[in-house]
């Protein structure tokens, strides 16, 4: 079976079927990118986002997990985790980062990774869950099951990144991090994403 017409990477991919010990990936930019690209929705095709903001470049592949979708249940989820005031999700595809010892040269592939944990990020008032993830198969990252796990130094270049990645001079940082979570929440986090997608199917329909 091929399909004659490019599947939309949010709606036309599957999540997977081992979801969500085992996700599929799109992922939209790679560590090196100097320009922020990620998917339209209307077309499924990447576009130009925003340049990368000075020398704040992404800390690992970035994209999203595909039929998923954050809105009532990913900020409730928060809620009950923090006091910082969330009006909503972000109204986007679950975003996911994924560590690999391989360089992989663009975005616009997809591929298959395991969740160890996120951060729960508030952007402009809204939740903006980011999942960290291994690739599946890394002879490096694979051992690590947790996020807990993680050296140091990996959390804290995810942390500043998403911390500064808006950021303009003379301007209010929008963005906070309310909490990091370890695999387990990640799971729950992901299974929120896909109700709250199957929710969006159905307003759609």
């Amino acid at each position: 079976m091929f399909r004659t017409n490019k599947a939309h990477p949010w709606h036309g991919v599957p999540i997977g079927e081992n979801a969500p010990h085992e996700v599929t990936v799109f992922v939209e930019i790679v560590p090196g990118d100097t320009v922020k690209y990620e998917v339209d929705k209307e077309t499924g095709y990447l576009k130009i986002d925003r340049p990368q903001q000075y020398s704040n470049v992404v800390p690992a592949n970035y994209g999203f997990i595909p039929q998923t979708y954050c809105d009532k249940r990913i900020a409730e989820r928060a809620r009950t985790k923090t006091s910082i005031a969330i009006s909503g999700g972000d109204t986007d595809p679950l975003d996911i980062l994924v560590l690999s010892e391989h360089h992989i040269p663009r975005g616009d592939i997809i591929l298959k990774a395991r969740p160890i944990g996120g951060l729960c990020l508030i952007d402009g008032g809204e939740a903006d869950d980011k999942i960290i993830a291994v690739l599946k198969g890394d002879k490096v990252f694979e051992q690590y099951a947790d996020i807990s796990e993680l050296p140091k130094g990996i959390l804290e270049r995810f942390e500043h990144y998403f911390l500064t990645y808006k950021s303009l001079p003379d301007a209010e940082n929008v963005c906070e991090i309310a909490y990091s979570y370890g695999r387990e929440e990640s799971y729950g986090v992901i299974g929120a994403a896909v109700a709250d997608y199957r929710d969006l199917l159905g307003k759609l329909k």
